[in-house]
């Protein structure tokens, strides 16, 4: 028996299906051909375009940080679907530091193909857990396997033609979806994920990157807008970090609450039997 979809799935399986169409019967979208000119390619301790480089710390970081984060969220105050989309996202972010420092220390078409493997993963993630959050658990975990199939094909579909459309709609396309996302209300007792703020820090990273040269001239040479992409969009990861630390808190503050009524329940029941004769 075919299960019955709510309007909210319903209406993002129609928006995923509309991308879909726009990514296959698009126009062509060609890349830039200066892609790989990055504005900042100064060397230091012998890294090649350094900055650039080492700008996906961030990204490390906050994967790592997230992966213990995860450990100590106690079972039962996260359904098995978001906690396994959490994990996508931040095992994800530890792949996208090094597939974007591969590809940085050495600009070319090969090391960007794995950049973009990589951003797959945490990019599925996110999306998965916008969408069990406002949505359902089973519409996260559809949402997240439909970029895990997706993301792959069109990156590997650029890299073959140079067709950039497939790429461009799960990116851009994906940003739609959690815009759309973000004016629902959230489902009791989910992710309490504040949307609106992921997408502001992504939006303004991909602004600084694609302003990389003047941003470089205007600060003195002293960092480009590609690095400080790297550092917005790993900024976005604090707010998934920010709904783990907020559901561990309010699990103590309930602990704290039945431990507290469980002693006063005990004091109760003592004074109401009295001593005995």
């Amino acid at each position: 028996m075919r299960p019955n979809l709510s309007r909210a799935e319903a209406g993002l399986l129609l928006g995923m299906a509309a991308l879909l169409a726009l990514a296959l019967f698009g126009p062509m979208l060609p890349a830039s051909a200066h892609q790989h000119a990055l504005a900042d390619q100064r060397a230091l301790w012998g890294i090649p375009c350094a900055l650039d480089v080492l700008s996906n710390l961030p990204f490390a970081i906050a994967g790592l940080w997230g992966l213990v984060a995860l450990r100590r969220v106690a079972p039962g105050m996260l359904d098995a679907p978001s906690r396994a989309l959490a994990t996508l996202f931040f095992a994800g972010l530890v792949c996208t530091a090094a597939g974007s420092a591969l590809y940085h220390w050495k600009p070319q078409d090969a090391g960007l193909l794995w950049d973009r493997l990589c951003m797959v993963l945490p990019f599925a993630g996110l999306l998965g857990l916008a969408a069990a959050s406002r949505v359902s658990a089973r519409a996260g975990a559809a949402t997240a396997g439909a970029v895990l199939l997706v993301g792959p094909l069109a990156v590997l579909w650029w890299s073959h033609s140079g067709n950039l459309l497939a790429w461009a709609v799960v990116q851009l396309g994906g940003v739609l979806v959690v815009l759309a996302l973000a004016c629902l209300p959230r489902r009791d007792g989910a992710l309490a994920l504040h949307l609106g703020a992921v997408m502001a820090l992504y939006a303004l990273a991909k602004l600084f990157e694609a302003a990389d040269h003047p941003v470089f001239e205007a600060t003195g040479q002293l960092v480009s807008g590609h690095s400080l992409k790297h550092v917005l969009a790993a900024g976005a990861a604090l707010q998934v970090l920010a709904a783990l630390a907020a559901l561990r808190h309010s699990s103590a503050a309930h602990l704290r609450r039945v431990t507290a009524f469980g002693q006063n329940g005990a004091h109760a029941v003592g004074a109401a039997r009295g001593p005995r004769a």
